[in-house]
């Protein structure tokens, strides 16, 4: 039987992004931008171009910016429109695509992202799904969402995006065990929630990106808190691969974390050398600031 489509995406952005205080007391980390597009607006695009079409936004309270960022705005729109700023009003419009659509779910206590997908249920059903964490910005020629979704289209199987840390980092991660084998494709044998590098089965770490069966619902209804008080979504995992196969997939592409302040950096320095208009100048700036260090 062929693998369903993937149509819908979520989006945990529950998370008051401590890390950046006092920056995002009063806005969600998720709206910190790189160069000119906010965080959130990066994953939108990644989910849409691999097929999602209804987005899904796990939400907290001071989250309403994401809301508004995703709402059209006629009047800015005809603003610009009569200033001339013909480019700069249609880059607002098309913010989010005509096909896609935005549910807004509220989490109501901060238990975790195991909690958040689940609150998910409602709006997902039955059907594969995506989830993407905003703070991991992968940068790569075929989005990865979409490299994970034809993993999912040939195995059938959930499937997580994954990459080698550091075994000094395992504990700020979710760290798998896989089959042995060739290729970018390894099926599951265990998952652990941020062990200790003294004890990690492995070094390869789960990033934000997941394409999840609809199955995950029901491990995530049965456990409960786990590390840190939390639901986690790694202990469902764990129970889900017990009844059907979980793959880990190594993502082609350049991740930058920007759920702390290097990694956010690096990112903006990265997308502004390759962004067109600002790129160029860019460039010279930073030879020119590399020539006093």
């Amino acid at each position: 039987m062929a693998a369903k489509a993937i149509r819908t995406a979520v989006f945990p952005v529950a998370g008051r992004g401590t890390r950046f205080l006092p920056a995002t007391k009063a806005s969600p980390k998720e709206m910190l931008p790189i160069v000119d597009k906010p965080l959130i607006q990066y994953a939108v695009e990644e989910a849409i171009a691999a097929g999602a079409e209804r987005l899904v936004f796990i939400t907290g309270s001071s989250k309403r910016a994401i809301e508004d960022h995703f709402d059209t705005d006629d009047e800015l729109e005809k603003l610009l429109e009569s200033q001339g700023k013909t480019e700069l009003a249609n880059q607002v419009r098309s913010v989010l695509p005509g096909n896609a659509s935005c549910i807004y779910i509220r989490q109501p206590a901060p238990l975790g992202l195991g909690h958040a997908v689940l609150c998910a249920r409602p709006a997902v059903g039955d059907e594969p799904f995506f989830v993407h964490l905003a703070d991991d910005l992968i940068d790569a020629e075929v989005p990865c969402l979409k490299q994970m979704a034809d993993v999912y289209r040939e195995r059938g199987g959930s499937v997580l995006g994954v990459e080698e840390v550091p075994r000094a980092d395992t504990d700020k991660y979710g760290i798998v065990q896989v089959e042995a084998g060739e290729g970018a494709v390894h099926r599951l044998r265990s998952i652990v929630e941020k062990p200790k590098p003294n004890v990690a089965p492995s070094t390869l770490a789960v990033v934000g990106r997941y394409v999840l069966t609809a199955s995950i619902f029901d491990e995530l209804a049965q456990i409960g808190q786990g590390a840190g008080g939390e639901i986690q979504l790694t202990d469902g995992i764990a129970r889900l691969l017990q009844r059907e196969p979980v793959y880990a997939y190594r993502f082609n592409g350049r991740r930058f974390d920007c759920g702390n302040k290097l990694g956010y950096l690096q990112a903006t320095v990265e997308y502004a050398l390759a962004h067109d208009a600002v790129g160029p100048e860019f460039r010279k700036y930073l030879r020119a600031v590399a020539s006093r260090l």
